[in-house]
């Protein structure tokens, strides 16, 4: 009951979105998506009943819960997506422009730790918050909800409470940040005549809503036969199976010794790719590939982003993180001037004609996730005609190199490794982040300014 009741006020608030984004011309001038204002609408609904004692079915813990458990979805889903087939003729540039995107993202993974901890040395012992808490801002800004989540979850087994409730919070300020900064970002690079493939935002893209004689396109194909099982039902059945694969795998890891076992254990999101990837390896394998619908999946794989970001903003309990309110905002608001300069600086010396683009999509991506910086570049590019999206969708293999950041990091938490000792292993991976920019020629001469 606790599940379906937050899974139903959670799609409450997402018709409201859809209805306000209609309605409410502030929302489609800056293109905020249908999630984010349910989410803000659900962190008001959630905090105000808690705030007067008024009890709606569920709590915040449940919905803490359901983004845990929605990101592993969202993982699986997208392994079991096929990759789109790309232009040869364009692959250099989209292997400079991912590689380069995917060092950056790298870089601010182990930049924004590293401030967000001095900044709460600063300020924190005021609040009696622990440095180490800005540890989990990166997980937040450049990874998402999720990820957020994920990852407090394994701080709080290592003994540092409420690390989810916090890291969450960073993670629904980083969406606030995306839109709040990139949409300006992108309407002043439309005037300044850096996006030239911009076009027309029309009605439609402002009001988030086809029209009934606009509706020209169907969603899906089917692969099975209704009267035997629903096309969408077999391939959330697939999904089921790779969650359970996705435990076994999680049982296995859990065997390694030390904090590595225990932190590989808890990461569902990474197990639950693992086991898609071997899922779909066997249906390729026998010849049955053909049953899985390529757009379908994308479309689950949205559904359960959407309902993600609503859930990680009806997470955050006022009561839970009151008392380090001021340290989180300082913090989120100092990350997000870093992410802007550090994207801003770097993506306008990759070197190509997209870079405003890229820069955009940059900024986006590390104060989200992809889908994030996905959106402000349709703003841009509303018909990817640039590789901007293609680079942005493959430097997530580039994105494994900050490995390194994460083992530090829950080593720190694990009490394995000392503050200092982490600090100094982040700048390292900093340093290396750098080199690998100046040997693969991304770190240039400016391709555009600022007028």
């Amino acid at each position: 009951m606790s599940f379906m009741m937050a899974f139903g006020w959670a799609s409450i608030m997402l018709c409201l979105g859809v209805l306000l984004r209609a309605k409410v011309s502030f929302f489609q001038n800056m293109l905020v998506p249908a999630s984010v204002i349910a989410g803000l609408l659900g962190f008001a609904f959630v905090n105000v009943c808690q705030g007067m004692g008024i009890g709606f079915g569920t709590d915040t813990n449940m919905y803490t819960t359901v983004v845990n458990n929605l990101f592993t979805v969202s993982f699986i889903s997208i392994s079991l997506t096929d990759t789109a087939e790309k232009d040869s003729n364009s692959f250099q540039k989209i292997f400079k422009g991912a590689t380069a995107l995917g060092v950056i993202w790298c870089l601010l993974y182990a930049l924004t730790p590293i401030v967000a901890t001095l900044v709460i040395m600063a300020i924190g012992n005021s609040f009696q918050m622990d440095a180490v808490y800005g540890m989990l801002i990166q997980f937040a800004f450049c990874q998402g909800p999720g990820q957020a989540a994920a990852y407090g979850q394994i701080f709080e087994q290592y003994g540092w409470a409420d690390a989810g409730m916090t890291a969450i919070t960073f993670a629904a300020l980083g969406f606030v940040a995306a839109f709040l900064i990139g949409i300006p970002m992108a309407k002043a690079g439309i005037k300044r005549g850096l996006a030239k493939h911009c076009g027309q935002i029309d009605g439609r893209i402002k009001k988030g809503y086809y029209k009934k004689e606009e509706q020209t396109e169907y969603m899906v194909k089917d692969t099975t036969c209704n009267s035997n099982i629903e096309t969408i039902a077999f391939h959330f059945a697939l999904i089921g199976g790779c969650y359970v694969l996705a435990v076994g795998i999680s049982k296995i890891l859990g065997m390694i010794p030390g904090f590595l076992g225990s932190s590989m254990e808890n990461m569902m999101f990474m197990n639950g790719m693992y086991a898609a990837y071997i899922v779909k390896a066997v249906m390729k394998a026998l010849k049955i590939d053909f049953l899985k619908e390529n757009v379908l999946q994308s479309k689950i794989t949205g559904l359960a982003s959407d309902y993600l970001v609503v859930c990680a903003f009806m997470a955050i309990s006022v009561n839970v993180i009151r008392r380090w309110i001021v340290p989180i905002f300082v913090v989120s608001i100092i990350i997000t001037v870093v992410t802007f300069v550090t994207s801003l600086y770097f993506g306008c010396r990759i070197g190509g004609s997209n870079d405003f683009e890229r820069t955009l999509g940059l900024y986006g991506t590390c104060t989200g996730t992809v889908p994030s910086g996905i959106s402000l570049l349709r703003i841009v590019d509303p018909n990817f005609e640039t590789t901007t999206s293609i680079e942005l969708g493959a430097c997530n293999v580039v994105m494994l190199c900050s490995t390194p950041v994460y083992i530090l990091i829950l080593a720190l938490a694990s009490g394995s490794l000392s503050l200092r000792n982490t600090i100094i292993g982040l700048c390292v991976c900093i340093a290396a982040y750098l080199v690998i920019l100046k040997l693969t020629r991304s770190w240039g001469a400016k391709t555009f300014k600022w007028k």
